[in-house]
């Protein structure tokens, strides 16, 4: 038996709605079927949806709220950017940092890539004034990987007083990177 349960949903809609009752978690026995349609189900009341119009849903830049009802996902507001950095500011964002710095060497196409950036973004949380956390693109900016020999990425390399202190090479869990930092702050 198949139990699905919703922590909180959004819905954003052009209209109020009233404050509506729900009931607990979906269950694969609790659908009732509709006859004439093959795989449709009638879904049960549930406990634990928030209904807000999309009035009070925030959205980031320019976008607008559809008219047809969506589900909003906010936890994105949440999460910390890590800055990009280029060849031009190169020199001043990490060369000339006072604080220490950790730079992901990345390419857009590279899986274990994608798969680094979630936990150098919770470092950049975890050391925020400790440590400045950034991430070069290697395809736009070709000249600062070769000049410290990147041939694989990811690659993360943290720099202390201009100087390139330590480098680890490949998709690492956040303890392996963690150890790595904790020697130069």
């Amino acid at each position: 038996m198949a139990t699905m349960q919703f922590e909180s949903l959004s819905l954003s809609r052009s209209y109020s709605l009233s404050p509506l009752s729900f009931s607990p978690p979906i269950t694969a026995s609790s659908f009732t079927p509709i006859p004439d349609r093959r795989s449709s189900g009638k879904l049960p009341q549930f406990t634990g949806l928030k209904l807000r119009p999309a009035a009070a849903t925030r959205f980031s830049g320019s976008r607008i709220a559809p008219r047809s009802a969506r589900v909003v996902c906010e936890a994105q507001d949440t999460a910390v950017e890590v800055a990009g950095i280029t060849d031009a500011n190169w020199q001043s964002l990490v060369l000339e940092s006072e604080t220490p710095v950790l730079v992901e060497f990345w390419a857009p196409w590279c899986g274990p890539c994608r798969m680094i950036h979630p936990i150098i973004d919770e470092l950049a949380k975890d050391y925020a004034g400790k440590l400045k956390c950034y991430k070069l693109n290697t395809d736009e900016s070709p000249s600062t990987a070769s000049r410290y020999g990147i041939r694989s990425i990811p690659t993360v390399i943290i720099f202390k007083n201009g100087e390139k202190k330590d480098a680890v090479i490949g998709a690492v869990p956040k303890t392996t990177l963690t150890t790595s930092i904790e020697k130069f702050l």
